[in-house]
């Protein structure tokens, strides 16, 4: 019978946090969609492009929330046990508070492994599969970006401006300034051309025109009849290197464990195409593996709802209390990292203040349950 009544009690947590987590993490994503619009309108990306780009962040906004809708799920779980007298069936069939709590704090655990697989596997992953996938997307919509009589940037180190442009590509009153070097320049000036596209990209075929370089030295200018203007060479405003949270949890514990005694630096780098600071490499792995075990903390405060206090002002603000000391635990959970970087004994201190979180709540409840001081 006991195993009826968990089970049962799993299923209506698991179905909450389910309905919870989708819900929020679908509104998060579509605000965030909206915002990745540039993708199209400014970086010239396809539709296609936006849409995987944009799916492939919600491991990473799925993996954020988890710790608020675990704890709202206990949160309103439980008050709805406690109005609706469910809970008595828990004391009635002999299973006792500690028992109670046990049991949330042993599924809590299965919640902290699987936010562990998702900051240490899936979110890494999944954020650099993006990330790479769009950097080695073409611009699809890049005839689109260019506008008459406005100067376009559309790729790094190019500006054009055309007079006209119409639906077939063509063109007229062309100006296209590319950036050779810090000291270097190319002015490309055609009376007409046309926008076409082959196999490697976009390219100008342009006529009646002078092209001008102009460097330390002077200047040059040569003009022509016909020629082409390669456009695939230049890259587009898409970001090509890899942020810290894309990185491998790997890699970031290979540099730990080679730096580990100089890990607070803020001079000295890990890794050679794509290289992080030793200190935001420490912050890093501590955000992905420390963070989530605030979970359990979370589940402790939430099964204080089941033990009734004596006094008056806490019975009547227990529920607000708790859920308010809750909200303070997951702001602090999401801002502890930052105070790794201070002395030893600080750093220490927040490393361990999790498990050490754990005792003084666990220590607690066995009081309130076990010991029944006078004070209940």
């Amino acid at each position: 019978m006991n195993k009826l009544i968990f089970r049962k009690l799993s299923l209506d947590i698991l179905v909450f946090f389910l309905l919870s987590s989708v819900s929020i993490t679908l509104i998060i994503w579509v605000i965030q969609a909206v915002n990745l619009l540039d993708i199209i309108s400014e970086q010239g990306h396809g539709i296609k492009i936006y849409f995987v780009y944009s799916a492939l962040n919600i491991p990473k906004i799925f993996s954020k929330i988890i710790i608020f809708t675990f704890f709202l799920t206990l949160f309103v779980v439980l008050i709805r046990y406690d109005e609706n007298n469910e809970i008595i069936v828990f004391w009635t069939n002999g299973i006792t508070k500690i028992s109670f709590i046990n049991f949330i704090a042993k599924l809590s655990i299965l919640f902290v492994i699987f936010q562990l697989f998702l900051n240490l596997l899936i979110v890494p992953y999944s954020q650099n599969l993006g990330q790479e996938y769009l950097k080695n997307s073409s611009s699809e919509f890049f005839p689109k970006l260019i506008q008459e009589k406005k100067f376009s940037n559309v790729m790094r180190n190019l500006t054009i401006f055309v007079e006209n442009y119409n639906d077939l590509g063509e063109l007229k009153g062309i100006y296209i300034k590319e950036k050779i070097s810090n000291t270097e320049n190319k002015i490309i000036i055609a009376s007409k051309g046309k926008l076409e596209k082959n196999d490697e990209g976009f390219n100008f075929k342009l006529f009646q025109g002078e092209v001008t370089t102009i460097n330390k030295k002077g200047n040059y200018n040569f003009g022509f009849e016909e020629t082409n203007y390669n456009l695939s060479k230049f890259n587009s405003k898409t970001r090509k290197y890899k942020k810290i949270d894309e990185t491998a949890t790997l890699f970031l514990f290979k540099c730990f464990n080679k730096f580990k005694k100089v890990r607070k630096e803020n001079k000295i780098r890990c890794g050679e195409n794509n290289s992080y600071l030793l200190k935001d490499i420490y912050e890093e792995i501590f955000k992905r593996v420390v963070n989530p075990i605030y979970v359990v903390i979370l589940s402790l405060i939430s099964s204080l709802l089941i033990l009734k206090p004596k006094s008056n002002f806490l019975q009547n603000n227990a529920k607000f209390l708790l859920f308010l000391l809750g909200f303070i635990i997951i702001l602090f959970s999401q801002l502890s990292y930052k105070f790794i970087n201070y002395s030893t004994p600080i750093e220490l201190i927040f490393i361990l203040l999790p498990i050490i979180s754990i005792i003084i709540f666990y220590t607690f409840i066995l009081i309130k349950t076990k010991f029944r001081l006078n004070y209940l």
